[in-house]
């Protein structure tokens, strides 16, 4: 009884395996290629054509297309897949046209359609009329977007027989490597770079504060004590002003017994004594054109009356600043750029020498590094740096005589931190960067070296192994261990496992990663 009932439970998981296995091949088959366009081009008496795979790189799109081997009067189906290098994302309109030539260069047959059947893939259909080597060529054409795929030479086949015992002794493009579909590189953010011979400078890594430029900060304080006024809109942090602009009023603090009363009758009694020094000098005037009294008198007259219009100024000027039409003592940034910094409140008190506003200018700043003593003798003459900062996905460039310039080398080693301040100055791009960051820097050293570099992005570590990815074909790609060299910028040098030409996930390679390790989890296949 017992192992009986050991068979029946053996038949029972048997039965599931294969219900599972055979629920896993429709779903992929209904989510993948229909295969009769991709890699299982089966026909009439064909065993099984694994079909042929083509990559193929012009200067702005990727063309990875599959289809069958071809045969004389069968029909071809083609799945190409176009990618646009601008941004790796699928074209989603054009006409593909698939034509053949002959050995000499002159077209035999054509085939094209309009529009691809999902975005980003073209399925055109071939079907030759004749047989023998063929060029087999792919041509784009989407408006202001052309390209042209020379996939090299193919045979048409007279019969399926024929190019089944072909198949049998070919080898595809892609053997093997890490799956990972077109599909799923147009719905990630996904990019390839090539392995390229580049010219790197040696660097000296350190840390840095971006600083203000030396006439790009000022510090607006207040000149006596008093409150604040203002007579419009009272400025916001990161207000942008221009050199001069007032930004409030300063109404001084009176003392003594001294009230707004007192300043207001002064300023009365100042302007009826203008008036009356006004008249006499009109009185004397009149006399003297009379002959009637001696000139200094006019003189004297003439005196009197601008001492009394600048007593008025005065008493004017004291009223104005207690509630005249300026609010008070105008306080003037003294710099055009943003405002970073507010320390005071309208209606506020502030005392003699308060800061009030914070001004800077932004356009351009400094970069202040620390160079440690020890690695002095690696730079000779900065000619530049690079630096990078958390937050941000791509690193800054500091090139002398172009974006920016050194501005200072320190002479002196610090007592303290047995460093030396280097201090370069550079275009702020877009605004993007904020005086007080902190920065990794990379002090361009004096030696050069050529190199085989790749971005840095395309570099992760796995399970503690520097890697990159690398493009066998469109849809599979291979684990390489690497070896590092120098870095500069964004590139970094490859000492070992990458050569010259190869392209390599520079964006997305986490993710290929995980279709390595854990398919599932890097997303479904094709869907089309």
């Amino acid at each position: 009884m017992k192992k009986l009932l050991i068979v029946v439970v053996a038949i029972i998981l048997a039965g599931g395996a294969l219900f599972f296995a055979w629920e896993n091949y429709h779903h992929a088959a209904d989510a993948g290629h229909a295969h009769d366009a991709k890699t299982q081009t089966k026909g009439p008496g064909d065993p099984g054509d694994t079909g042929l795979k083509r990559t193929h790189f012009s200067d702005k799109t990727e063309l990875f297309v599959e289809f069958p081997r071809l045969v004389v009067g069968s029909e071809s189906p083609f799945a190409a897949h176009l990618t646009r290098l601008a941004d790796f994302k699928a074209i989603e309109k054009g006409r593909v046209t698939v034509t053949l030539f002959d050995t000499n260069g002159k077209v035999v047959e054509a085939f094209g359609i309009d529009g691809p059947s999902v975005p980003g893939i073209f399925r055109p259909v071939v079907k030759p009329a004749q047989a023998g080597n063929r060029r087999l060529v792919l041509q784009l054409d989407a408006g202001d977007l052309q390209a042209i795929h020379d996939l090299g030479l193919v045979t048409v086949y007279l019969d399926r027989e024929t190019a089944t015992k072909a198949a049998a002794v070919e080898q595809t493009e892609e053997k093997g490597g890490i799956a990972f579909s077109k599909e799923q590189q147009w719905q990630i953010d996904f990019a390839l770079a090539q392995a390229e011979k580049r010219t790197l400078h040696d660097a000296v890594a350190t840390t840095g504060t971006i600083r203000a430029e030396a006439n790009s900060e000022s510090l607006v304080s207040a000149t006596i004590a008093g409150q604040i006024v203002t007579s419009g809109a009272f400025p916001r942090i990161g207000t942008k002003v221009q050199a001069g602009q007032v930004l409030a009023y300063l109404n001084p603090r009176l003392g003594g017994d001294t009230d707004f009363a007192t300043l207001q009758a002064s300023a009365r009694k100042a302007r009826v004594s203008l008036e009356h020094a006004r008249r006499e000098r009109e009185r004397m005037e009149a006399l003297f054109a009379q002959e009637a009294i001696a000139e200094k008198r006019v003189h004297a007259a003439r005196t009197e009356e601008k001492l009394a219009q600048a007593e008025l100024d005065a008493s004017s000027s004291r009223v104005g600043q207690y509630g005249g039409q300026g609010g008070g003592i105008p306080i003037r940034a003294p710099i055009a750029g943003v405002i970073g910094d507010i320390k005071v409140k309208p209606g506020s008190p502030v005392t003699d020498g308060q800061a009030l506003f914070h001004i800077i200018n932004t356009n351009r700043l400094w970069l202040e590094a620390r160079i440690p003593e020890s690695e002095l003798g690696r730079i000779i003459k900065p000619s530049g740096a690079w630096f990078s900062i958390d937050g941000y996905e791509h690193s800054f460039e500091i090139a002398d005589g172009k974006n920016g310039k050194v501005v200072a080398f320190g002479g002196v080693v610090d007592a303290t931190t047995r460093t030396v301040p280097l201090i370069l100055e550079f275009a702020n791009p877009d605004a993007q960067l904020r005086i007080g960051m902190a920065a990794r820097v990379h002090v361009r050293g004096a030696r050069t070296v050529e190199v085989i570099a790749v971005p840095y992005s395309a570099v992760i570590d796995d399970a503690g192994q520097t890697t990159v990815f690398v493009q066998q074909g469109g849809e599979s790609f291979e684990r390489r261990i690497v070896r590092l060299g120098v870095r500069e910028g964004d590139w970094v040098a490859v000492r070992s496992g990458v050569k010259v030409g190869e392209r390599v996930v520079s964006r997305g390679a986490y993710l290929v990663k995980l279709a390595a390790t854990a398919p599932a989890t890097a997303g479904h296949g094709h869907a089309h």
